[in-house]
């Protein structure tokens, strides 16, 4: 695994980590779900709405790139 792989990973990981506390607080305070399914909820909405991170092997380098489904297009990181 390299360096940019590995801070692909951190960043998806990183960001569906919060994205996932933030709905499971926000399920559990504004809807009626209990148990399981609020839980389970909140992993869809999360794995959904977050961004995806990826390194890719170009002929310049290797890249980190992101793709969001707020954004247009797929975006360059660094």
């Amino acid at each position: 695994m390299t360096k940019l792989q590995l801070r692909a990973f951190l960043y998806q990981l990183g960001t569906f980590a919060c994205l996932f506390v933030l709905f499971r607080y926000l399920i559990h305070s504004y809807s009626g779900l209990t148990g399981f399914w609020e839980p389970f909820a909140a992993f869809v909405v999360a794995t959904f709405i977050g961004p995806k991170f990826q390194a890719v092997k170009t002929k310049d380098g290797e890249k980190l790139f992101m793709k969001w489904v707020f954004l247009k297009g797929i975006k360059e990181i660094g």
